[in-house]
């Protein structure tokens, strides 16, 4: 039996209301969070086996990166201000092609470094050759939600997608480990409704959710008017998408239909300010999609459309986004960011039952916020502070599933120089 106990800390817990509780102490017994509550109140369940003093920090839930592709990370500053669509079709399908196994699996690593330094515990990953970004994850203790993206528009879509449904199920209702695998078509537009019939099929024979890019741009829509005759998330609506578990990502481009149908479908979004701000491809409607009741988390993106794989930025983002495009300094306060960066990816993803939040019978996926920097005084407001004025290295401590992979800012289960030494070498071969 392993014990970790954190005592001292400011904790935000995420469950119910947004608010700082200060006294408190956190347990986890084997990875599983057995107490949260006032410390004088804990019957211990033995001596610790990890006790970490959380004096002068804050206590949360891990972050969560609801969308990204994390061996994108060797792209990152190859091919910048630029539109989607010859963005992906000259500059990162073409490169894409040539990827080895090494390439990806360095390339996860170094994602996973950037992302447990900035506080992430769980990242939702689309990308070539599952297993190999899954082992990475794997190797450095990191929890992933790994889909092997489907293309129907390459001539080994075949192949493709019957090497996706057999990793995931050799991952599908393991309880033993922290992959979550999903299915991931990946979008309408790459994915021709026969392969989507299939890929919807397949995941509810495995009971695993489907990851997809969906209404990310104008052309997207028009696409999609053009193909479908709907809007597309009406048209996914039709093809029975929704009837499977779905995290959609981007969503940029939606009528008030289109979040009535995202909300009562229970469809996760990813809400990836950055990204979309970069390429272009519009501001999300983070507030109605709320508002609504929607299931809604944050994403980075990859590192080719995003360059950081900062949350607490996107939190941020989305927070000031919404005040400007709706004309309302009050959308998206502060404590509505961090719940989509924390407890809302985690619906998003439809994992709300097992991290997300510190409460007992979860997993112990937690951060500890070093609260001692200038921009961080005086603390008026934590949650304003995190999500406004927080930065990645005031992130101190990142534990997964009651596992401490950084502590006080070094990383334990990661050898960094070599991740960017061997970075730096598949860089230099697929961009010379």
């Amino acid at each position: 039996m392993a014990i970790l106990r954190i005592e001292g800390a400011e904790i935000i817990t995420m469950a119910g209301e947004v608010r700082v509780e200060s006294g408190w102490t956190l347990e986890a017994v084997d990875g599983a969070i057995s107490y949260v509550g006032p410390a004088d109140e804990l019957q211990p369940a033995g001596e610790p086996d990890e006790l970490i003093d959380g004096s002068g920090c804050l206590l949360l839930p891990g972050l969560i990166n609801a969308h990204t592709h994390a061996a994108m990370t060797l792209f990152r500053g190859a091919a910048d201000d630029m539109p989607l669509d010859p963005w992906l079709r000259e500059k990162i399908w073409p490169v894409e092609a040539r990827l080895s196994e090494d390439d990806i699996y360095w390339g996860t690593m170094l994602g996973i470094a950037e992302m447990v330094r900035a506080g992430v515990t769980c990242f939702n990953d689309m990308y070539h050759q599952p297993r190999v970004g899954t082992r990475a994850a794997e190797d450095a203790g990191m929890r992933m939600c790994p889909s092997g993206v489907l293309l129907g528009i390459l001539p080994t879509a075949e192949d493709m997608l019957a090497d996706a449904i057999e990793f995931t199920r050799e991952y599908a209702g393991r309880e033993d480990c922290c992959i979550h695998p999903m299915l991931a078509p990946h979008a309408p537009y790459t994915c021709p409704r026969e392969m989507l019939e299939r890929v919807i099929a397949a995941a509810l024979d495995l009971g695993v959710p489907i990851h997809i890019h969906l209404a990310e741009t104008d052309e997207n829509v028009r696409w999609a008017m053009a193909n479908y005759g709907r809007r597309p998330v009406q048209a996914m609506d039709e093809v029975g998408l929704f009837d499977a578990q779905v995290l959609a990502a981007h969503c940029v481009h939606l009528d008030a239909w289109d979040i009535e149908i995202v909300t009562e479908r229970a469809v996760g979004v990813a809400h990836c300010p950055g990204s979309n701000l970069k390429l272009a491809s519009g501001m999300a409607p983070a507030h109605a999609l709320l508002q609504a009741g929607a299931l809604v988390g944050l994403g980075t993106d990859g590192c080719g459309s995003n360059n950081n794989l900062d949350l607490l930025e996107e939190a941020r983002l989305a927070a000031l986004i919404a005040k400007v495009r709706e004309d309302d300094p009050t959308a998206v306060a502060a404590g509505a960011a961090l719940r989509m960066a924390t407890i809302g990816g985690a619906h998003a993803l439809h994992l709300g039952e097992t991290i997300g939040s510190l409460e007992a019978g979860k997993r112990c996926d937690c951060i500890l916020v070093d609260l001692q920097a200038p921009h961080l005084q005086p603390h008026h407001s934590l949650v304003s502070h995190l999500v406004y004025a927080a930065q990645p290295g005031d992130v101190c401590t990142t534990i997964v599933d009651g596992r401490v992979l950084m502590r006080d800012r070094e990383l334990l289960t990661i050898d960094l120089d070599e991740t960017i030494a061997r970075v730096s070498e598949s860089a230099a071969r697929l961009f010379d």
